[in-house]
């Protein structure tokens, strides 16, 4: 093995039998992949689910126009618990940092209980318990269980942060808000992006909960337009209509993540500054 070898793998380098062995598991695992699809899209045509009839009504203007209502009210919910959940994290995180104990317990305590408490508990518990409109509520069983877990996403990131950054911004005389907010934040959020989308993602999806309590969202628009269908297995037609919106949003989030890290990887604020090499004849400062 080589110098360079050894110094990027993070494991032994396979050899010809091994490297055989994987090509070998990589096609036997396409082919078990290929023919469970196969036979997902066979039973799809056994049970006829393709068919103009159980496909005819979703182009009637009505049910468009449900299922363009529940969306609307998906991206609302996900919007204000998304804003919502950065902002309780980042309270949370600077609590927990705070070096002040009581408020680090308080903090810590909160986060460990929201964290441990199945949002779905929190969002019945606001809604059937205070008497919460559906809105307000999934926004705040979703904020809070998010939000608690970014507190940790966020603490996690600033902690990671070299100490000489932070030792050297006090040596400057910055206070402890200023190095908080221009020296360490800036850099963990650079590290952090890919899991705060993730936790995005999953606040996305937990949107659907919100029909267990009458929100009118969108997997509550799919479910009202499956019940009032006249035909077997309507809820097939509706999960293939509903499903790669879904994951097409996710997608869009995570395309989003991609998209500012690269913005941040060429910002000139973050661009490393090329320095000329010295020349021959070069007097260095404070030599005479």
């Amino acid at each position: 093995m080589t110098y360079t070898q050894a110094a990027t793998a993070l494991y032994d380098i396979p050899g010809p039998r091994t490297r055989k062995r994987h090509f070998v598991y990589g096609i036997v695992s396409t082919v078990l992949i290929i023919a469970l699809v196969g036979w997902i899209i066979y039973l799809l045509f056994e049970t006829e689910q393709f068919t103009s009839a159980k496909w005819t009504p979703f182009a009637y203007k009505g049910i468009q126009e449900l299922l363009l209502r529940g969306l609307g009210n998906t991206l609302k919910a996900f919007a204000c618990a998304a804003g919502l959940s950065l902002a309780l994290g980042a309270v949370l995180a600077v609590g927990r940092l705070s070096e002040h104990r009581a408020v680090r317990w308080l903090a810590t305590l909160l986060v460990e209980f929201f964290r441990a408490m199945p949002v779905l508990v929190m969002i019945f518990f606001i809604f059937v318990a205070l008497k919460v409109q559906p809105l307000p509520a999934l926004v705040a069983g979703l904020t809070l269980y998010n939000g608690s877990v970014l507190a940790e996403v966020f603490r996690t990131g600033i902690n990671s942060v070299e100490r000489g950054q932070r030792e050297a911004a006090y040596a400057l005389g910055m206070r402890k808000t200023q190095v908080m907010t221009f020296v360490l934040a800036p850099q963990a959020v650079r590290a952090m992006l890919p899991t705060i989308i993730s936790q995005l993602v999953v606040a996305l999806k937990d949107t659907s909960l919100g029909y267990l309590i009458t929100y009118e969202e969108f997997l509550h628009a799919g479910k009202l337009i499956a019940s009032n269908l006249d035909y077997d297995l309507p809820f097939i037609p509706v999960v293939m209509v509903i499903s790669p919106i879904y994951i097409g949003m996710c997608m869009l989030l995570s395309w989003f993540a991609t998209w500012v890290a690269k913005r941040e990887r060429r910002s000139p604020k973050t661009e490393a500054v090329e320095v000329a090499p010295a020349e021959p004849g070069t007097v260095l400062p404070g030599v005479h």
